[in-house]
C-alpha cells in the first residue's frame, strides 16, 4: 500500500498507554497524586518510565497489581515524610517559606525514614576512596523499602513494562533498565536499578550495577520522553507525562528566588524542546510520505525513494504534558522538603490537575489534519492548550 493511502492512525484512547515521571525529589507526591487521579479516569499505564523519584514511583506501580497501586504509594509516602513538630502551619508565603526552608533544613539534618540517613561520622571523615567519603547519606533504608513496597517477580513478569535512567560515572552514558530488554538477555531488574536511577551526587552514593558504577539519570536528563519515543515508533502512544519542574517562570527579585529558579531550569530538560524536535521529526515524515505519493509511477519503487518510504513509517503520538507549578512560598529546598504538611500540599495538586486537564477530552480524539504528534499543555488558565 502506498504510505499516503495508509488510513488514520487509531485513536489515542486505542494507543499503548505510557506514563513519563520526572525527577525531583520530594516533589514525587505529585506524581502519586496524579497516578490516583489517573486511576478514576481509567488511565491504566501499560508502560511507565521514570528517572530519579519518578523511578521510585514507576516501581512501586509497575510492582503490584492495580487495586493494591495507590495504597503502595501512599504507603511509600507516608513513610517517608513526617508531621512537624509544631503547628499550626504559617498562613502568610513569608512565614510559610521560612517553616518550608526549616522543615528542609531538619531532614538535611536528620534524613528520611525509609529513604536515607546521613554518614556518621560526616562524608569528608572517612578515607579518601571508600564509599562513605563519596556521599552525605547512606541510602541503605531506600533498598529497606522498595523490597518492601515492590513485587520484582511482576515487573520481571512484564506484566507493565518499566524504563528507568541512570547515568554511568566513568563513562558519562545514559543508560536505561528496561524489564522488556533485561527480558531478551535473560537479565532481571532489582532494587539497584531503581536506587541508580535516584542516586543523585553528592548526596547519594552511586550503585554498582555489573562493575559500572551509577547516578542519578537526571544528572544528564532530567525526563525519559525522549527514550520513550526513540524506543517504540511502531505502536501508537498516548503519554502522560508528569514533570516536577517547570522550564518557564518569573524573573527572581531574591537570592532565594534566583535558586528556585536555577533548579527549575537545570531539572525541567527542555521537554518542551524534546516535544518539538520530534514533532519537527513527524511533520518531516508526513511530507515525505506525501512526496512520494505524488510522484510518477516508475520513480516509485526506485531503491531511494524504498529507503525513504521504509523511514517515513511512523506512529502516532499523543502527549499530555502535566507540570507541578510551584507556590508563591516554595523555594529551592521543596524538592528535599519531605514534611507531612508538603507531601499531602503536592499530593492534593497532582489530583486537582489531573482532574482540570480531564475536564476538556480534545486529547483524547483522533488527531486532526493528518498529524501524527500532537502536545497538550496544562496552561496557566488551566485547560489543555495544543501545542503547534
Amino acid at each position: 500500500m502506498n504510505p499516503a493511502d495508509q488510513p488514520s492512525a487509531s485513536t489515542p484512547a486505542k494507543a499503548q498507554r505510557v506514563l513519563v515521571l520526572q525527577g525531583g525529589g520530594a516533589l514525587g507526591s505529585y506524581q502519586a497524586g496524579a497516578y490516583q487521579a489517573l486511576c478514576h479516569c481509567d488511565f491504566q499505564p501499560d508502560w511507565i518510565a521514570g528517572i530519579s523519584i519518578g523511578a521510585i514511583n514507576a516501581a512501586i506501580i509497575a510492582g503490584n497489581e492495580p487495586a493494591k497501586r495507590v495504597d503502595r504509594l501512599k504507603e511509600f509516602w507516608s513513610t517517608v515524610s513526617a508531621p512537624m513538630p509544631w503547628v499550626p502551619i504559617p498562613r502568610g508565603d513569608r512565614e510559610r517559606s521560612v517553616f518550608n526552608e526549616t522543615s528542609a533544613a531538619m531532614i538535611a539534618t536528620f534524613g528520611v525514614p525509609g529513604f536515607f540517613s546521613p554518614r556518621v561520622p560526616p562524608a569528608p571523615l572517612w578515607p579518601k576512596g571508600s564509599p562513605q567519603s563519596q556521599s552525605y547519606y547512606d541510602t541503605t533504608p531506600l533498598r529497606k523499602t522498595l523490597e518492601l513496597l515492590v513485587d520484582f517477580d511482576r515487573i520481571n513478569d512484564l506484566q507493565c513494562r518499566l524504563s528507568v535512567g541512570a547515568v554511568g560515572v566513568t563513562s558519562g552514558n545514559f543508560r536505561f533498565f528496561d524489564n522488556l530488554e533485561f527480558n531478551r538477555l535473560g537479565k532481571r531488574i532489582g532494587p539497584e536499578h531503581i536506587m541508580a536511577s535516584g542516586a543523585l551526587p553528592p548526596g547519594f552514593p552511586s550503585i554498582v550495577i555489573d562493575g559500572e558504577h551509577y547516578w542519578d539519570g537526571g544528572v544528564a536528563s532530567n525526563t525519559p520522553l525522549d527514550y520513550v519515543l526513540d524506543a517504540e515508533t511502531e505502536n501508537d502512544l498516548l503519554i502522560f507525562q508528569v514533570d516536577l519542574f517547570s522550564a518557564r517562570g518569573p524573573l527572581p527579585e531574591t537570592l532565594l528566588e534566583a535558586a528556585e529558579r536555577e533548579k527549575d531550569i537545570r531539572f525541567s530538560s527542555r521537554t518542551r524542546m524534546t516535544t518539538d524536535k520530534n514533532r519537527q521529526l513527524h511533520n518531516a515524515r508526513k511530507a515525505i510520505r506525501d512526496l512520494i505519493g505524488r510522484l510518477p509511477e516508475d520513480l516509485k519503487n526506485h531503491s531511494s525513494v524504498n529507503l525513504l518510504r521504509e523511514a517515513a513509517k511512523e506512529n502516532t503520538v499523543t502527549v499530555v504534558h502535566l507540570i507541578y507549578k510551584s507556590k508563591n512560598y516554595e523555594t529551592s529546598s521543596k524538592d528535599y522538603d519531605f514534611s507531612h504538611v508538603a507531601m499531602v500540599e503536592h499530593w492534593e495538586a497532582g489530583v486537582r490537575d489531573v482532574h482540570l486537564s480531564m475536564r476538556h477530552k480534545d486529547w483524547l480524539q483522533r488527531p486532526q489534519s493528518d498529524e501524527t504528534m500532537v502536545t497538550y499543555d496544562l496552561s496557566d488558565e488551566e485547560s489543555p492548550v495544543k501545542k503547534e
